[in-house]
């Protein structure tokens, strides 16, 4: 579990907005299997989930372009000093992880959300 939290805090700051959206995705598809289960169809917090189905790649995208400005600053020198290739590494590897953690998230809320999209709309 260690090098899983080490891989999220690699990831920068755009990996506690995934991390939350992923949460409360997941949240209101399980209470909408719930609903499935008890027989009432209704498609209420499904555009939630809608939206944070698309927005979590876009912020995968924001952590890649917060990661390469990262690097071309280390690359740069900050403040004068002198280029730094091995905190360039660490912009790159942040910009990688959460576009990987974006469109993980992604579609693991993606697929059940079409299941029970089309189990509510088979009415």
């Amino acid at each position: 579990m260690s090098a899983l939290a080490d891989l999220f805090l690699k990831g920068g700051p755009v990996m506690w907005p995934i991390l939350g959206l992923s949460v409360l995705g997941l949240a209101i598809l399980i209470w909408k299997a719930f609903e499935l289960r008890a027989g009432r169809r209704d498609a209420r917090g499904l555009a939630v989930v809608s939206t944070i189905i698309t927005a979590e790649p876009m912020l995968g995208i924001l952590g890649t372009v917060l990661g390469i400005m990262q690097t071309f600053g280390a690359l740069n020198g900050a403040d004068g000093a002198a280029a730094n290739p091995l905190a360039a590494t660490a912009g790159i590897g942040e910009a990688l992880i959460t576009t990987a953690a974006g469109l993980i998230a992604s579609l693991v809320l993606l697929f059940p959300y079409n299941v029970i999209d089309a189990r509510i709309e088979a009415d």
